[in-house]
């Protein structure tokens, strides 16, 4: 990723085209307006399967006790199948000269242990396709971040929860502060810090203009939003 390029689409660029999120289609679709970024959203079926999913169930299947044949049974809205890890890193490698992919890894809701095990297969999957240096891996569980400096020390790893500062981060060997914007408001501090220490800023989900504005103005690195569209057009201003 590159600062002259902050916007990363959360989830895809989903809003304005009304295609489902965390869909081929919303990543694609942010390949195309060339944003710096799209985040997405990984969580590990009952069958070990790496899937590509926000919420901790989906269509009333809780997906880490759900088996992958349970839940491709149904489709997205746009007729997509739920994608596995695999198939979205693929799609997200094709035609792609400037989009990172961030891969959010969830917390397991069954055990710490469960967590670490994800980073290793999402990590694995990575170094197969060879795509490490199109990734970023971000969390709220720091275990789930410590457990991928461990495997490869070149990662980009960014802790979302908002609980460290920059140089607790820097001391951690985590590579940046992916934190809610109400987190930077409160701990303005943490930006130049933050710049001090060379950890990278990142911020979500900026939507609302001002909001925008604020980031623009204090150069944070990368700018997670559901508009990218409209954050574009603010860059340009």
């Amino acid at each position: 990723m590159h600062p002259a390029n902050p916007v990363v689409a959360h989830r895809g660029a989903w809003k304005k085209t009304g295609l489902p999120e965390n869909s081929i289609a919303s990543l694609k679709q942010a390949i195309t307006l060339g944003c710096g970024g799209s985040e997405f959203d990984v969580r590990m079926t009952i069958d070990d399967s790496l899937v590509i999913n926000h919420d901790p169930a989906f269509k009333g299947m809780p997906i880490d006790k759900s088996t992958y044949t349970q839940l491709t049974a149904v489709k997205l809205t746009n007729g997509e199948t739920m994608p596995t890890l695999r198939q979205y890193l693929e799609a997200g490698l094709q035609n792609n000269k400037s989009t990172q992919l961030v891969i959010e890894i969830k917390p397991s809701d069954i055990s710490k242990d469960r967590g670490r095990e994800m980073a290793a297969k999402t990590v694995a999957v990575v170094q197969m396709l060879k795509a490490e240096k199109r990734v970023t891996y971000i969390s709220f569980d720091i275990d789930i971040l410590r457990k991928i400096e461990s495997i490869d020390a070149k990662a980009i790893t960014q802790l979302l929860d908002g609980s460290k500062n920059p140089a607790e981060l820097k001391a951690e060997k985590i590579d940046g502060a992916d934190y809610h914007i109400s987190v930077f408001k409160m701990h303005p501090e943490w930006i130049a810090m933050a710049k001090q220490n060379k950890i990278i800023l990142n911020v979500w989900t900026v939507n609302e203009d001002a909001d925008m504005d604020w980031c623009i103005e204090n150069k944070f690195d990368f700018i997670t939003t559901n508009e990218p569209e409209r954050l574009r057009e603010r860059l340009k201003q």
